[in-house]
């Protein structure tokens, strides 16, 4: 069964009988929450993207596209190749070139913040790049018909996150939100098993997000 923000604000409310106003106003928020934890949960095909961009030289930071959530790879694109650069921390990189005045062709990049992107060395050209990622979709909260991937593919999914948001911020009783808690790990394993099915690694590998590595 598919959900609209409508129908899903109502099972909300229906699952956990409660529809005091100040609960009721934060029924967007709990929906967002679940959102976002399935979207860093769960690697989905439908949610990739391609973008190409140029860097500046003797710069070394490139500005992330909007809606950006996490890379699968970056690439420099130099003689029609495309030369993959290696997935690092912040501190990585500033142990690599600590004089950012060192320039070449990049060879590393790193999440410098949530709008940016450094690489190391500092780019010595103005080279074109390829960045391969995960967006985040428009939420079912905000698009204009009420509709989302999520809620059409991934309801339960949605749903039983949303419930564990809610049942937290009711401070509920334990043993459903620990019922809501395994039903909502449920549906992640079955959209994993859907759409990713493969492991984090801190190096180039075509078909594998980056997330936040250790320093």
């Amino acid at each position: 069964m598919a959900f609209t923000f409508t129908t899903l604000k109502t099972a909300i409310q229906d699952y956990t009988q409660n529809t005091e106003s100040t609960f009721v106003s934060q029924l967007s928020r709990f929906i967002i929450n679940s959102e976002e934890r399935i979207l860093k949960e769960c690697q989905l095909d439908v949610f990739r993207r391609n973008d190409q961009g140029s860097l500046t030289s003797g710069n070394k930071y490139l500005t992330k596209p909007d809606k950006y959530l996490a890379p699968y790879s970056l690439s420099v694109i130099t003689s029609s190749e495309n030369n993959f650069l290696l997935y690092k921390h912040p501190t990585f990189l500033q142990d690599y070139t600590p004089n950012p005045a060192t320039t070449g062709v990049p060879l590393y990049y790193a999440d410098w913040d949530d709008t940016t992107f450094m690489l190391a060395p500092t780019p010595d050209s103005a080279y074109t790049v390829e960045l391969h990622y995960f967006f985040r979709p428009d939420s079912i909260t905000a698009t204009s018909d009420g509709t989302s991937w999520l809620g059409t593919n991934a309801e339960l999914a949605l749903l039983y996150g949303s419930l564990v948001e809610a049942y937290t911020f009711m401070k509920g009783e334990t043993d459903m939100l620990q019922l809501y808690q395994a039903r909502f790990q449920e549906s992640l394993n079955y959209l994993k098993n859907l759409g990713e099915g493969r492991t984090t690694r801190d190096e180039y590998r075509y078909d594998e997000v980056r997330r936040e590595p250790i320093a």
